[in-house]
């Protein structure tokens, strides 16, 4: 591995964690020595990265900083290609063309050789089901979510009854062939999960919802993963 290289991989390795990590947690993560690790943390320092910390306290990335020229190894092009690949044939009409755009942003500023690598990329992404979700309507949940907004819907169970909710969405799951908003319904006043394909009709509210995204949905993966 080059030294650019070993600069990038502990650039990503600090941005994967938001709290203080130790010089040998770090060394041993990237396969180097202490003293390779503090050469290095000094050169990204000297380029105008904010690392705080110092041996024996560990380290913190602040945010802000790009370490340029962009780059990926060959299994990290992969993944954006299939990713991309899969968000455009599977999402709605406005989040496949953002995966496009995407992409073609990621590849114009690719080396030639690497940029070669996605346009050949032999990674495909088999056929699905059609999802009966409505564009328009994916596109007002994400938004939701995005602003932390409230959604006043019609929703329709299993068994067609029919109920008027008001729901705080925080996460949208893309699963094989349904769509799926997790939030809290003021209605059950708990956690609910809601079919897209069931959701009749909606209307985002001018009202941000009481909690922090963030907080909801950490509290939602607690409730699940106790339930598992």
């Amino acid at each position: 591995m080059s030294r650019a290289e070993r600069l990038l991989e502990l650039m990503q390795v600090l941005r994967r964690h938001r709290q203080p990590v130790s010089g040998r947690a770090l060394a041993g993560e990237l396969g180097v020595s202490l003293r390779t690790l503090y050469r290095d943390i000094a050169a990204l320092q000297a380029r105008g990265a904010v690392i705080d910390g110092e041996p024996g306290l560990g380290y913190v990335l602040r945010p802000g900083f790009l370490l340029p020229p962009l780059t990926f190894s060959e299994e990290e092009i992969e993944a954006i290609v299939l990713g991309s690949r899969w968000v455009a044939d599977r999402g709605d009409a406005p989040l496949a063309a953002a995966a496009d755009n995407a992409l073609a942003k990621i590849a114009a500023v690719l080396p030639a050789d690497l940029r070669a690598q996605i346009e050949a990329s032999a990674l495909m992404v088999a056929p699905g089901d059609t999802v009966a979700a409505a564009n328009t309507e994916l596109a007002a949940i994400r938004k939701a979510i995005r602003t932390e907004r409230k959604l006043a819907i019609v929703y329709r169970d299993g068994d067609g009854a029919r109920t008027r909710r008001t729901i705080w969405p925080f996460a949208l799951g893309f699963f094989e062939r349904v769509r799926a908003v997790a939030a809290w319904c003021e209605l059950r006043d708990d956690f609910r999960n809601f079919r897209t394909d069931r959701i009749e009709s909606l209307a985002a509210k001018d009202v941000r919802y009481p909690r922090r995204r963030q907080s909801l949905l950490k509290e939602w993966r607690e409730r699940e993963r106790i339930a598992m």
